[in-house]
């Protein structure tokens, strides 16, 4: 029996005990430090306070499963709370649809938020503190374009001198929409450890923002709003992934720089699957190419297309458990998520019998026979000398065979059963295959004409008139069956009341030829 994330967070991690931050590697006290921990555990109770924090311009994906699992898990086992809080400062990009997919997702994961928040409940605090910054002169507004800003160790704005009056003046003409988009930003002063200098601030956007409409024309960036909302809600430990490792400095710079409370960031390695694609971007790319039908498709790597296609959560965060948790960074093929989904299937879904081409036979000699009695399938059902008869179409294509039936006795065994439903419906059923023929499809040294080119063409087949049991029916969206002798198939949500359609889940038993 594998260990389960609880069990592993419980036992083998050695993360700081509350309010006891500075036992942590890099953390910066100050004389005023003490005092702010201090306040921070009376205000926390002593709890453990994790948060998940999506952007929602996008829906989740098999690597979210991964810190979902950790940090609602690290909440749980050490009796604290995890948030699950909105990153929505950057609202040309953000959908009400995705607020509602990615929450819905969390649930469907079996976890519950101790608050639903959101970046946006901050801003007029997050204003006041960039307000703040400029008097104490870690921030200044800067003319330069993207392009002057972009790299490592560029030289320095010929802005970052300006007098701190004349910064509070400019700044407040960005927030009362004076400049045009990409015609000012504030800036902090301040180098990254990965060598980016004087992160954005704040941005110019004339976008209605989904919650605050157009009470503002400047948002913050991730940089300036990620460490200082972990920073009012309390939380205890910000859980990352690893590329965020090299902006941990600069978390602790700027809630030092505040004098308020700064959390530790800690980090675990990102989980990555072969024969993928997961950026948000590259999916709206299949999705406008008709490669895909939408971000839930069942052969993405989303976890709306993978619940779509039958994948259990429990099963989704057996499979985070099996792969522990690291900060190497990790990429599995998706053979270990399907043998996850087909060990808990295995044990929780009923049988039934479904033939997905379903070829009539007719016995011959049926009101002859005394049953019990078993029929005779030739091996070869179009030779004439080995079948009583066989009907085809016009193609070729077998419709029905006559067959004669024979007694079952101990001289006369089958050598082959009939897999037969009795009185079926006729439902659709949608086989999936990778929609990658490649590991790396991003890769271009792997697939040099770019991922799109990259895609099977045969990953979807459509099958019509598969015949299933009757007492199918009724079954909701997303049931699992194991169909007998074909594999774990899941009600799919195209499904009406005249027309039952499944989803291959997974195979009974790995492909080997994958």
């Amino acid at each position: 029996m594998s260990t389960s994330i609880e069990e592993i967070l419980r036992t083998r991690t050695h993360l700081h005990k509350v309010g006891e931050n500075y036992t942590s590697e890099g953390y910066v006290m100050h004389p005023w430090t003490k005092d702010l921990l201090k306040k921070h555990v009376e205000e926390v109770g002593g709890k453990v306070h994790t948060r998940f924090p999506p952007e929602p311009n996008g829906v989740l994906h098999i690597g979210h499963a991964k810190a979902v699992n950790i940090n609602f898990c690290y909440a749980k086992v050490n009796g604290g709370n995890c948030y699950l809080r909105f990153d929505d400062t950057n609202p040309e990009k953000e959908e009400e649809k995705f607020f509602t997919a990615i929450e819905d997702v969390v649930r469907w994961l079996k976890y519950n938020p101790y608050k639903v928040t959101h970046s946006s409940d901050y801003f007029q605090q997050l204003y006041l503190w960039a307000i703040q910054l400029i008097k104490d002169n870690l921030a200044y507004v800067c003319h330069q374009k993207v392009e002057e800003m972009r790299g490592f160790n560029v030289e320095a704005s010929p802005w970052r001198d300006r007098p701190i009056k004349e910064n509070l003046e400019l700044f407040e003409a960005m927030r009362l929409g004076l400049f045009d988009e990409g015609e000012a930003t504030l800036r902090l002063k301040h180098i990254l450890e990965e060598g980016k200098v004087d992160p954005v601030a704040y941005r110019v956007k004339y976008v209605p923002h989904h919650r605050t409409g157009n009470d503002w024309c400047i948002y913050p960036t991730y940089d300036y709003t990620h460490c200082l909302c972990d920073s009012i809600e309390n939380i205890t430990h910000s859980l990352c992934t690893k590329e965020f490792q090299s902006r941990r400095s600069s978390y602790y710079w700027l809630c030092n720089a505040l004098k308020i409370y700064c959390p530790v960031q800690w980090e675990y390695s990102r989980l990555n699957v072969y024969y993928s694609v997961i950026s948000k971007r590259k999916i709206l790319k299949l999705i406008q190419s008709r490669i895909v039908r939408d971000y839930d498709d069942p052969r993405l790597f989303t976890l709306t297309g993978l619940r779509r296609r039958g994948f259990p959560a429990e099963a989704i965060n057996n499979f985070v458990a099996k792969l522990g948790l690291t900060v190497a960074q990790t990429a599995v093929d998706p053979i270990m998520l399907d043998a996850s989904v087909r060990d808990y299937l295995n044990a929780h879904s009923p049988r039934t019998m479904a033939v997905l081409e379903p070829l009539k036979i007719i016995i011959q000699n049926f009101d002859e026979l005394n049953l019990p009695s078993t029929v005779k399938v030739p091996d070869f059902p179009t030779d004439p000398a080995r079948a009583a008869e066989e009907h085809t179409d016009e193609k070729g294509n077998i419709l029905e065979i006559v067959v004669r039936g024979e007694p079952l006795t101990t001289e006369n065994k089958p050598k082959a059963f009939i897999h037969w439903v009795a009185k079926p419906l006729f439902a659709e059923v949608r086989l999936y295959e990778r929609l990658f023929m490649h590991k790396n499809p991003e890769d271009p040294e792997e697939v040099p004409g770019g991922f799109l080119s990259d895609c099977n063409p045969n990953s979807l087949t459509i099958i019509h008139n598969c015949a299933v049991d009757k007492y199918l029916s009724n079954s909701k969206t997303f049931s699992s069956f194991q169909f007998e002798r074909t594999g774990y198939f899941s009600v799919d949500l195209d499904s009406n009341d005249k027309k039952l359609v499944f989803n291959r889940t997974v195979l009974l038993k790995e492909d080997a030829g994958k």
